[in-house]
């Protein structure tokens, strides 16, 4: 059994983009984020900490726009409209989930495209799912990055992934099936869990469940991919695989944290890079 060390590679990521944001200043470009907290959910106050470190790690400039939980949802779509208006903001991330009353369509929707650096913008979904470039969600992005890194196979590969959200299930089926695997892609109301996922040569699980899945849920040699993160209430963190009985019959795991949660911070900073090059081209 080997561990994929999403930490490690995220590292060596960060270390790349540092050097190519030193290149863009020399042209007089500085990578710019701007990221909109509404509301004040401790998880999504972590992880924007977790995004602002990194940039600053690797000199992208980042802004975070906080707004109270009450906000309307007017106000939040001419934020997004003046950050699309500016110059110096490359990319634009709003941290989900947004509060009931926000429609969380019409906010992704009013994004940019060319600076969706979270890739949840139907424009950059449909490219996605088509094969063509654009903006890939940094979960799934990272994912696939930390298996390409392992010099693990896709193609061929029966994948299941558990959990169909449209920001990792769904987007991460869809490159999964572009490096030519076949896909299983399950969810709340899918009939008898185990029987897909007995049958996965690699498993990718995300739906936020602590120890879902167990050692009889697996096949001997599987690669599993554990993306769902939880915190107890005596603050130990748990992914959805029950990891200290699961390991052992696995080729390749990722641990939780450790894992997927630094790729999917520095497949960001990897969208945000790729839109202040495509600031460069317009120049």
């Amino acid at each position: 059994m080997q561990i994929l060390d999403g930490k490690a590679l995220a590292q060596e990521i960060e270390n790349t983009i540092q050097q190519e944001v030193q290149l863009l200043n020399k042209e007089g470009i500085t990578p710019g984020l701007a990221v909109i907290l509404v509301g004040n959910d401790p998880a999504s106050q972590s992880y924007i900490n977790m995004k602002a470190k990194a940039c600053k790690r690797t000199g992208i400039y980042s802004i975070t726009h906080e707004m109270p939980e009450n906000i309307k949802q007017e106000s939040l779509l001419q934020t997004i409209a003046m950050l699309n208006q500016n110059p110096n903001i490359d990319g634009i991330l709003v941290q989900l989930p947004l509060p009931k009353h926000i429609d969380t369509t019409a906010v992704l929707e009013t994004i940019a495209p060319h600076k969706d650096v979270d890739g949840f913008h139907p424009f950059n979904m449909g490219r996605i799912f088509a094969n063509l470039d654009g903006f890939i969600p940094a979960t799934p992005m990272g994912v696939i990055t930390l298996l390409k890194h392992y010099n693990i196979a896709l193609q061929g590969k029966n994948v299941v992934i558990v959990g169909a959200s449209n920001i990792v299930g769904k987007p991460l089926a869809a490159l999964f099936l572009n490096q030519n695997a076949t896909i299983t892609l399950c969810h709340i109301y899918t009939q008898d869990l185990i029987q897909h996922t007995k049958k996965a040569d690699i498993l990718c699980v995300a739906v936020g469940k602590p120890n879902l899945i167990s050692k009889d849920m697996v096949k001997e040699g599987a690669i599993v991919v554990d993306i769902g993160i939880s915190k107890l209430d005596d603050g130990k963190i748990l992914g959805d695989v029950d990891f200290l009985n699961v390991s052992p019959k696995c080729s390749f795991i990722t641990p939780v944290p450790g894992g997927v949660g630094p790729m999917t911070i520095a497949s960001l900073l990897q969208n945000t890079l790729k839109a202040a090059k495509l600031r460069t081209k317009k120049h």
